[in-house]
This record gives C-alpha cells, sequence and structure tokens, in this order.
C-alpha cells in the first residue's frame, strides 16, 4: 500500500489499484492501511468508492476479484494483485494485463502459496525471465515473526500448513482440499497432457449454470474406459446465447449436454421460460437436467470417478486450477474446517465437475457405483471426503 501511495504521489493525475480476493476482505483489511499509507491531510477519501485522492489528480482505489469484471475498461499506471493464489486467474488475462498495457503499467503479485496452481506457475515463468522480479520470503528470511511464536505455530498447525503458510511451500497440500491426493495422482500417472480430440466419438458437456455468477462448462469424451476432458470454458455476465455461441463454434460432434437440477425451474428463466428450453432453442440439445443432490456425497462421487479421468493440459489448465483449490470452508475462530465448501472463484469449475460425476455413476463399475447414504446417518467425516492428507496426520 505505500508503494502504491508513493508512485500515486510521483506521477499526476496517476491510476492505480489494488485487488484483492473478496470485496468485503478488502474493505475490511486494507481500507485503513491506504489511509494509514495516506499520511497527509491534503489527500480525500471516498468510502462508497474505496478510493484515495491526490492533490496532483491521482488516484488509488481498492476492489475485489469476486468483481474483478470492475477493473474493465480502465487504464492503470499499476496495480498490487494480494493474495494472488486466491483469485480468479482470468482476472489477470482478461481484464488486467490489458488494463495496464496502454499506460505501460505494473503489476505486483504477492500471496500465499495453494499447492501447484496458477501462482505457482506465474512464480517460476518470473524465476526464468529477466524481465521479472522474483522473490520468495521464508519466517526465517523476513525476520517478521519472533522464533517463539514460530514454534508455538509450528506445534499447533499440521505440518502441511506450516510449510504452506511459514515456508512458502507450493509442495504442501491445500488445507481441506477436497481433490489433493486425487490431483497428485493424476500428474504421476501422467493424466494431465496434451489430449487429442477423437473426431468419431461424441462430445458431452457439463454445466454449472450461473444466474448472478459464472458458468463453467466441461467438454468430455468418453474414450474406452477413460474420460478425457478435452475443453473448458468459464465466464461471468454472459447471456444464454453467448454459451450456446461457443458450442457451436467448437467442431465437436455432440452426445449430451448436462444442465444442474435448476436450468428446469421457472423462477430462474427468463420471460417464464426455463433456462434448460432456451439452450434448446438456441440448438444446444439433447438436453439432460441432473436431479438436485447433496455436496458432500457429489464431492465423494467425483473422487471416485477421478482416476478414469484425463486432463488436456492447456484446454483444462483453469478447471484442474479449479479443483486444486476447491476446499473446505475454514471456521477461523472454531479452528476447524467447516462441512460446506468455501464458495469462490474455483467453485464454478468443481461444481461443474462434481456435476459429472453424478450423471456418469453407470461408466464406472458395478462395485464402485455410489451407495445412496443412510438418511438415518447424520452427517460425514470430513478426512472421507476430502482427500487433504493433513486431515489425517493426527
Amino acid at each position: 500500500m505505500n508503494y502504491l501511495v508513493k508512485r500515486a504521489i510521483e506521477k499526476p493525475n496517476g491510476r492505480y489499484a489494488y485487488l484483492g480476493p473478496l470485496y468485503r476482505q478488502v474493505k475490511q483489511a486494507a481500507w485503513d492501511a491506504l489511509k494509514s499509507a495516506c499520511d497527509t491531510p491534503a489527500v480525500t477519501f471516498s468510502e462508497s468508492e474505496l478510493q484515495a485522492r491526490f492533490p496532483n489528480g491521482a488516484r488509488v482505489q481498492l476492489f475485489g476479484a469476486d468483481n474483478y469484471h470492475a477493473l474493465r475498461g480502465m487504464h492503470l499506471d499499476g496495480i498490487v494483485l494480494d493474495e494472488y493464489a486466491d483469485i480468479n486467474p482470468d482476472a489477470w488475462t482478461e481484464v488486467i494485463r490489458p488494463a495496464i498495457a496502454v499506460r505501460e503499467g505494473f503489476a505486483v503479485f504477492i500471496g500465499t502459496p495453494r499447492g501447484r496452481n496458477h501462482f505457482y506457475r506465474l512464480y517460476e515463468t518470473a524465476r526464468q525471465d529477466a524481465e521479472w522480479f522474483s522473490a520468495l520470503y521464508r519466517h526465517a528470511d523476513s525476520g517478521v515473526i519472533a522464533a517463539d511464536e514460530v514454534q508455538r505455530a509450528r506445534r499447533q498447525m499440521t505440518e502441511d500448513h506450516f510449510a504452506q503458510e511459514y515456508e512458502c511451500s507450493f509442495e504442501a497440500a491445500i488445507q481441506g482440499a477436497y481433490y489433493a491426493r486425487e490431483l497428485e495422482a493424476a500428474r504421476l500417472q501422467g493424466r494431465i497432457k496434451t489430449l487429442a480430440w477423437e473426431p468419431t466419438i461424441p462430445v458431452e458437456t457439463w454445466w454449472d449454470l450461473g444466474f448472478t455468477d459464472a458458468t463453467a462448462i466441461i467438454f468430455g469424451q468418453r474414450v474406452g474406459r477413460e474420460l478425457h476432458l478435452i475443453d473448458y470454458v468459464e465466464s461471468r455476465s454472459e447471456g444464454l446465447a453467448y454459451y450456446a455461441k461457443l458450442i457451436r463454434e467448437r467442431p465437436y460432434l455432440y452426445g449430451r449436454h448436462y444442465l444442474p437440477h435448476d436450468a428446469g425451474y421457472h423462477q430462474q428463466a427468463s420471460a417464464g421460460v426455463p433456462m434448460e428450453q432456451q439452450l434448446q432453442a438456441l440448438g444446444v440439445k439433447p438436453t439432460v437436467v441432473i436431479p438436485k443432490s447433496d455436496v458432500l456425497p457429489g464431492i465423494n462421487e467425483a473422487r471416485l470417478v477421478f482416476p478414469r479421468c484425463w486432463f488436456d493440459i492447456k484446454n483444462c489448465e483453469l478447471l484442474i486450477d479449479a479443483l486444486s483449490s476447491y476446499r473446505a470452508k475454514w471456521d477461523d475462530d472454531k479452528k476447524t474446517l467447516q462441512r460446506e465448501p468455501q464458495h469462490d472463484w474455483a467453485s464454478h469449475g468443481a461444481d461443474a465437475f462434481r456435476l459429472m460425476a453424478v450423471s456418469l455413476k453407470d461408466f464406472l463399475p458395478r462395485d464402485q457405483r455410489p451407495k445412496t447414504p443412510n438418511k438415518a446417518r447424520q452427517g460425514f467425516d470430513l478426512r472421507d471426503v476430502t482427500g487433504a492428507r493433513e486431515l489425517g496426520r493426527r
């Protein structure tokens, strides 16, 4: 924040931004920091816009990545992306990169590792490119945290969590990650690679429809006993015609298009026509609406399907990142994982993948198909459904 303010003071009419994962989080954590960094009465503040205005016409404004499209069309002299591992990578490629291009602005990416996702790839790129500056500061390098506090944290945290938070380890499993072991196995077994599209085999699609949020679509082919995920699209603030056009423009021979249960609801409809019927009118057919199912059993079914899944490393990069980052919500007060998943940018791809798994019960051998859970059973053990290594350590 000090750096953004320094640049704003130095450049008349400069435009600078700070982007954090969630707007509410940014307002709570960063707004006071910005005001504190502006150590002069000549700066004015707009609480509604989270903006500091300088006497030379420069401005620093705060944004949340849950609505990164608010940056679209802006021209920026610089931006800081904080906790980048928790930010949808499309924010950088689709919106922010073009926003700094006109003014040849700078971008600073900072954050805590969350496995080998887009932040990891960016860091590795920066390490090998002379045009980038990169640095990694473990607790011992920074000296910010006292040694006795580090030791207390080590005793109270799991090995993976400590390695992630204090040692900046990209290898540690994300706390509460549902598909950590499944993705690790896919990488070790070579199931994340360039996949050839089979023109004679139908391509099926699985959708997570966003009514006020992002829409995600997975494209896959059943190749013998394998499920090849060859393509993936995700976007927000677009109508159904946009996604139907994406479907038509691809050269695939289509089979069925699987939609979530609420695609057939009239209350989610435009002009009283359910979304399923709207898609059919736009040429997306035949469609199948999957009945509503509970989230945690669906995650377990996704884990059963995972060993049969192959991923195209390029076309499904965002899907892989989403599955890697999809995790149980953390209760900071109780210091424990909650039953429900964290809803963030990773949820959309993960929900489409879960819908895919629920629709593919017949694809599994009979002895591997999930059984209907006993309704009398109360809840689920998170160790059964997350796959996060640290949950079972103790």
